[in-house]
């Protein structure tokens, strides 16, 4: 029986591993298998989900969850090939891609039988919809998508939130969620009838981003960190990466999107030290500037 396959998409940020991970532990007794295409080596997003070993994450609810490193269908084959057979996976496409050329792999005639692509989901972070909304590759990102997930709501007023779901509406064929709400995995899997895709359309080749992965063995001290990231903030679209501070005991995540940055407990992992990945437009995003400015933390 062939295995249905939800791709989640969404841009840089936009919290497409918390929505996976809501997913993941919601009380649906599903077997479920997840696929993370990460933007570079450093997988921030496969450790998120939980506690990594040889590149395959045991999860609480029995889901297994490895790395999209290489081939899909190579990927999707090891996948299909655990025991016992998954029930669901779910794949989360990077931030950066246009998730057309994960559709027309995933509607090949030949993976059909084994894993069926029935639903396309994008996580939208909803504080950023009016700047984001004239970028071709977002644009592209909804386009694609059956459903619209609509995350980081809490802070918007309710006239803000109504004028978003007020433009998805004119596009009549999203159905649109709030993520603020719990939502069951059943809304988006069990379809009837398998939607129409189009696998004629090129996907967009967005070479504008510039990736810098950062790594040392060592700790690093917390305020000086903190001044290095307020001075290269305005120039990222996306950081994140697992941090280990000097008179702290445990590791820490951290995230940044646009203007706004957290730190907080890491899962426990294998690994220790630092791994950090920054991510912006390579108009204004200097690499070079960003890793000297980082390895600086590391020569006291």
């Amino acid at each position: 029986m062939s295995v249905p396959v939800l791709l989640v998409t969404g841009f840089l940020g936009a919290g497409k591993t918390t929505f996976i991970n809501q997913l993941l532990q919601a009380e649906h007794g599903l077997r479920i298998a997840a696929i993370v295409n990460d933007f570079g080596s450093i997988n921030i997003d496969a450790a998120l989900l939980d506690a990594a070993a040889d590149g395959v994450i045991g999860l609480k609810n029995g889901c297994i969850c490895c790395s999209l490193q290489g081939d899909l269908l190579r990927t999707l084959k090891i996948v299909l090939g655990q025991d016992p057979h998954p029930e669901l996976i779910v794949i989360e496409a990077s931030g950066v891609a246009d998730p057309a050329g994960v559709i027309q792999s995933l509607i090949d005639p030949v993976l059909w039988d084994q894993a069926r692509l029935e639903t396309v989901v994008c996580v939208i972070d909803a504080p950023d919809v009016p700047d984001r909304s004239g970028d071709p590759l977002w644009r592209a990102q909804v386009r694609e998508s059956d459903f619209l997930c609509l995350a980081k709501t809490e802070g918007l007023s309710a006239d803000a939130l109504a004028a978003i779901h007020a433009g998805f509406a004119v596009q009549s064929k999203y159905h649109v969620f709030d993520l603020a709400l719990p939502v069951p995995i059943s809304a988006f899997v069990g379809r009837d009838t398998p939607v129409a895709r189009d696998s004629t359309r090129a996907p967009l080749q967005d070479d504008r981003f510039a990736c810098l992965e950062w790594r040392h063995d060592g700790a690093i001290e917390l305020q000086e960190f903190q001044a290095v990231m307020s001075q290269l903030a305005p120039s990222l679209l996306r950081a994140k990466g697992f941090l280990s501070f000097e008179q702290q005991q445990s590791r820490m995540l951290f995230q940044l999107t646009g203007t706004r940055a957290t730190l907080a407990r890491a899962p426990k992992t294998d690994d220790d030290g630092c791994q950090l990945v920054l991510i912006g437009d390579r108009k204004v995003f200097d690499a070079s500037h960003a890793a000297a400015a980082l390895d600086a933390l590391t020569h006291r």
